[in-house]
């Protein structure tokens, strides 16, 4: 199956966007509410290790194949049950039928 047909989007995932509410100390409190359930394509693209603070930190992204969605932004993230993927960058992948999310996978 190719990767633009519509069989190939097979995981189930939940668009989130962030809320900030002040927390009166002059902070804010970020929330994420759903926006949407959606079925997608989740491909892994690269993985690396980093040495930071005497500890070593692991980066994997991904790229997120969905229908065309008017409104997706990097301030967004995918949820796949305990998985969170960041949208860092959205690409349409042809003729507004579907959109690429590149994403960074956080490990909560």
């Amino acid at each position: 199956m190719s990767p633009s047909s519509i069989g190939s989007l097979r995981d189930r995932v939940v668009l989130e966007s962030a809320s900030r509410a002040s927390d009166g100390g002059g902070g804010a409190t970020v929330t994420w509410g759903q926006v949407a359930e959606l079925w997608a394509s989740i491909r892994p693209v690269s993985g690396e290790e980093r040495v930071r603070a005497d500890g070593v930190a692991g980066r994997v992204t991904h790229k997120v194949l969905i229908r065309h969605r008017a409104g997706v932004v990097p301030a967004m993230r995918f949820r796949s049950g305990d998985r969170v993927l960041e949208i860092v960058a959205v690409l349409d992948a042809g003729r507004r039928s579907r959109l690429a999310c590149l994403c960074e996978e956080r490990f909560l």
